[in-house]
């Protein structure tokens, strides 16, 4: 069950970088056009960097847990890649 439930997430994070990319192409509006674009590449920049860092440190734990690295005792590195 725990795979199946990263896979998910890994999954959503991948449809949202794809729908973020699409939307970076066609925003009427640049970097350079005032305070709005500034802010919306910086902050959707930031949160797209969030995903994908998050979607690598599921994926480490996908094949942990795949390899049985976790057990009731010691999950820490889990725990911390579902509280990221």
């Amino acid at each position: 069950m725990v795979t199946i439930g990263i896979l998910l997430t890994v999954f959503y994070g991948l449809i949202f970088s794809v729908i973020q990319y699409y939307e970076y192409i066609e925003s009427p509006f640049s970097i350079n056009d005032g305070i709005y674009g500034s802010l919306f590449f910086m902050l959707t920049g930031f949160h797209g960097f969030h995903v994908f860092i998050g979607s690598i440190f599921l994926i480490i734990c996908i094949f942990r847990h795949i390899l049985y690295h976790f057990n009731n005792n010691q999950h820490i590195g889990l725990e911390c890649a579902i509280y990221y």
